[in-house]
């Protein structure tokens, strides 16, 4: 990190883009650079068995490589904000950037799942280190709300179908090559995202930066506190909620908030202002994205069992089976965008939420039905229409609420607040599972009996699920005003 320790130098002011076509080089750099550190976040799920295989690695281990990710990406996403709105945002992204490709190139040397499970560890460091900041660049690159809405949603739905494609890529590609081949596939990616952010992304212009030092026992104590939260939702659906691994990580998560809390009431210069939380849009913001998560992981975590083990379908097929969400990613721009500038954020929020639930009902309904694929594809949709208004509202409205110097700390809040409800979707939906199926899934064809008792269980999760994030997307809504832009200091 001594690159970022280096004065900044002085830059002319920021350049703008008048429109989309205009920044298509920044655009698809920043955007290329979020995909890639999306798809790892799954990419690697799909290939499980035969990594187990190559390094003689059991189930604990397995989970790992998959969890060390998350774990260091979620955990030091504020972190790596805070240091970018002091360092640099494109200098921090340069470094992170470098670093992703790099690392991902150590994959040939990696002969044991400890290796492994510390490279993916290091990935994620790298990729916190990115996520927040490719938000907050593209979020510069424009003046007019219009366009940067735009642009956002470009970003998100990116994203999230990097998010939702981890297993179908992962799959199609070990049809051909060995998995080493996914990480390998990074480095020429972040190499030329980094070409392109070198191309269209000016240097940060000084008087934008704060010159605040960093607080780095709030940064340690922000840290803990999230990574233990979220290591508390793994392990509680793994080993049980009340399994001395679970209690034990509860209650460091705890104090690591407790103390975080008051770092930060008490230090001068503190990482999160937490007087940011008195705007109702930060607040509701920040609660409407856990709902929307929550949603999300949840429905990718049943539909991975439902067509892979319940209906017996490859990977492939799963995998193409969850397009219907990346379709209303992509198309359900007007409207997302026709909810908000008609009726403002608020009342936006308020009917994606609804879609949120519906959708969740729908797919308690259609898992049963027996009608087959289609009600299923329908209710996604639907869900996937409230997911993209909720997620473009929210991460501009965020966004544009903290103060100019602090833009990355707030692409970071936004990104925490998702990988918490990721996290909280996932071990919700695994623990009613769990005590609605079964606790341990068979290898092989499951039985007749076992399929109708889990789509039993499943209708019960979804409808659980619907009224979990029905109450949380509505508490967070009712707390955003009936603006019809971003800007709300």
């Amino acid at each position: 990190m001594s690159a970022l320790t280096q004065p900044v130098p002085t830059a002319a002011p920021a350049r703008t883009y008048p429109s989309l076509r205009a920044a298509w080089i920044p655009l698809a750099a920043l955007c290329l650079a979020f995909f890639v550190e999306m798809v790892d976040n799954t990419l690697l799920s799909i290939a499980l068995p035969t990594i187990g295989r190559d390094l003689g690695a059991g189930t604990t281990a397995l989970q790992w490589v998959t969890g060390a990710y998350s774990l260091t990406f979620g955990g030091l996403l504020l972190t790596a904000g805070s240091i970018a709105d002091r360092f640099g945002r494109r200098r921090v992204l340069d470094v992170g950037l470098v670093a992703f490709g790099l690392t991902s190139l150590l994959v040939v040397l990696v002969d044991s799942a400890g290796q492994l499970i510390l490279l993916r560890a290091a990935l994620g460091i790298a990729a916190a280190a990115m996520a927040p900041i490719t938000n907050s660049l593209v979020f510069r690159l424009f003046d007019d709300e219009t366009v940067r809405m735009r642009a956002v949603t470009v970003m998100i739905v990116v994203g999230m179908s990097g998010f939702v494609l981890g297993p179908l890529l992962g799959g199609t590609t070990l049809v051909h090559v060995r998995w080493e081949w996914l990480l390998v596939v990074n480095a020429p990616i972040a190499l030329i995202a980094a070409i392109g952010i070198r191309l269209g992304v000016p240097a940060d212009d000084p008087a934008g930066l704060t010159r605040t030092r960093l607080d780095l026992p709030g940064a340690l104590l922000s840290v803990a506190a999230i990574g233990l939260t979220m290591e508390t939702l793994t392990v509680g659906v793994g080993d049980g909620w009340l399994a001395p691994t679970t209690l034990a990580c509860a209650a460091g998560a705890v104090a690591a908030v407790v103390g975080f809390v008051w770092r930060e009431r008490s230090a001068r210069a503190p990482m999160l202002d937490l007087a940011l939380f008195r705007s109702g849009t930060v607040r509701g913001s920040a609660v409407v994205q856990v709902a929307s998560s929550v949603a999300m992981a949840g429905v990718m975590f049943g539909l991975i069992l439902h067509f892979q083990y319940a209906l017996g379908w490859s990977p492939l097929q799963a995998g193409l089976a969850n397009l219907p969400m990346v379709v209303a990613m992509i198309g359900g721009t007007p409207v997302s965008e026709g909810l908000i500038r008609r009726y403002g954020h608020r009342t936006a929020c308020t009917i994606g939420v609804g879609f949120l639930a519906t959708g969740l009902g729908g797919l308690a309904w259609a898992v049963g039905s027996g009608l087959g694929y289609l009600p299923v594809a329908v209710s996604v949709l639907g869900l996937s229409l409230g997911l993209r208004t909720l997620m473009t509202t929210c991460a501009v409205a965020l966004m544009a609420a903290v103060p100019e110097d602090r833009t990355s700390l707030g692409a970071a809040l936004n990104d925490t607040t998702q990988e918490i409800g990721t996290s909280f979707g996932t071990a919700l939906t695994g623990t009613l599972i769990a005590a609605l199926v079964t606790t341990v899934l068979p290898d092989g064809d499951w039985p007749a009996a076992l399929v109708d008792s889990f789509f039993r269980g499943e209708r019960v999760t979804y409808l659980v699920l619907a009224v979990v994030v029905a109450v949380i997307g509505l508490l967070g809504a009712r707390s955003l005003t009936s603006s019809r832009s971003a800007d709300e200091h």
